[in-house]
């Protein structure tokens, strides 16, 4: 486990507008989700943070077997076991499961079937492997009920409280958890494995758990955010992602809009040099007040540029007047120049707790 080594905080010039919905507020299970390449991970970890930072014990989740937790927070490959990766402020800490579809499936089987004692040989001949083959939603099934043990673990805890009574031994519970969850091309079939199984089964124990996981991931203790980038297509598969959760019936929370821009111009000089027009006098005595004298080549190279940053930020405000259109919030997180290191992971947090997240 590590600490930041780099504590400064996002530079903010004004006071930030509080856009963490109250429903996410509630909640104690966050999937996120989005279109590969937009970030996913590295906000699915920086949303535990935030979460953590008042406090809490939040456990990070993953699904997908990257080991992009033991990246983004700079510890070995984690185990298929909860491990502590990070402490947050005011006493928090952030915890992190890296699912093993594998022994996930194992487990399940030990649980419905009682074959646990089969599993090295099922293991050993690959039939695991080859399950998956010929009933490929199984592994969404298992994800799933996986998830649903850790929020009925740590439900069970707080009755448990409730009554005046300590916790199991050797159980761990959480105040929030985090799953880094499969892409929005994949979000369909992983959030609506175990009602399309409760279809299937009818009936008996694995009925039961089907529609005990389908009940959770549709209550109010669970909300799914859509990390996005303001280009056309990521924010495409956002829009259809959104249509495909709320038929779901599985609440959405937030947008979690990754590399943001900074707007250094006015609404009217973008405009403007969106169209090409630049006021080249007015810059070249503006570069003179402060001693500037730019050759006239790269005078023209810094002209092109504005024009290339104007055309890129107005075809970005587009794509965010498509994600306002969707009525969710919309929690913009900067672009980092140096990357993503243990470091801004802390800032990312930082910036999304100033804008309501705890």
């Amino acid at each position: 486990m590590r600490t930041s080594q780099r504590t400064e905080a996002v530079a903010v010039s004004e006071p930030v507008p509080q856009l963490w919905p109250s429903r996410a507020a509630r909640a104690k299970l966050h999937f996120v989700s989005g279109k590969g390449g937009v970030g996913k991970s590295t906000l699915s970890a920086a949303l535990a943070l935030a979460l953590a930072s008042a406090g809490r014990r939040v456990l990070l989740v993953e699904v997908e077997g990257r080991q992009s937790i033991a990246h983004l927070f700079d510890v070995p490959p984690l185990p298929y076991a909860e491990t502590k990766v990070a402490s947050a402020a005011n006493g928090g800490e952030v915890w992190a499961l890296a699912i093993d579809v594998e022994s996930a499936i194992l487990e399940y089987f030990e649980m419905f079937y009682n074959l646990g004692f089969a599993a090295k040989a099922m293991r050993a001949v690959g039939a695991v492997d080859f399950i998956t083959t010929v009933a490929p939603g199984l592994d969404d099934v298992v994800l799933t009920g996986k998830i649903y043990e850790i929020v009925t673990r740590t439900q069970n805890a707080v009755k448990r409280s409730a009554l005046g009574k300590p916790p199991k031994s050797g159980t761990a519970c959480y105040d929030a958890i985090v799953v880094d969850a499969p892409p929005t091309g994949r979000v369909n079939s992983f959030l609506g494995a175990a009602a399309a199984l409760k279809e299937i089964a009818k009936g008996g124990p694995v009925y039961r758990h089907a529609e005990n996981v389908a009940a959770v991931l549709r209550s109010a203790d669970t909300v799914v955010h859509l990390a996005t980038i303001l280009e056309a297509l990521p924010v495409q598969e956002t829009v259809e992602a959104v249509g495909v959760i709320k038929k779901l019936g599985v609440d959405l929370g937030a947008t979690l809009v990754n590399r943001s821009p900074q707007q250094y111009l006015t609404q009217d000089q973008l405009d403007a040099a969106a169209r090409g027009t630049v006021d080249a006098g007015s810059l070249r005595k503006g570069f003179a007040a402060i001693g500037l004298d730019l050759a006239d080549e790269d005078f023209a190279g810094l002209i092109t540029e504005t024009i290339d940053h104007a055309v890129t930020q107005a075809r970005q405000q587009e794509q965010a007047a498509v994600l306002a259109g969707l009525e969710l919030p919309q929690l913009p997180l900067p672009m980092l120049p140096e990357g993503v290191d243990l470091g801004a992971l802390y800032e990312l947090a930082e910036r999304l707790t100033q804008m309501g997240v705890r």
